[in-house]
């Protein structure tokens, strides 16, 4: 089964920050950058996905 996509507003919305914080993180280097997907010009993100992203994230402080 395929997860929908969700884009950077939706993604910051659920996050409750700011696209500019969701955008920020997609240009990091390495397992700091958030995992995305590039649909020609547009980012996609798959939800699971961020937020395994996000709990390594937090493991590792």
């Amino acid at each position: 089964m395929h997860q929908k996509l969700i884009g950077v507003n939706e993604l910051a919305e659920i996050l409750g920050v700011p696209p500019s914080w969701v955008y920020a993180r997609t240009r990091l280097k390495g397992s700091d950058s958030i995992p995305c997907l590039r649909v020609g010009k547009y980012l996609k993100f798959e939800f699971d996905k961020v937020m395994d992203w996000l709990k390594s994230q937090n493991e590792a402080e």
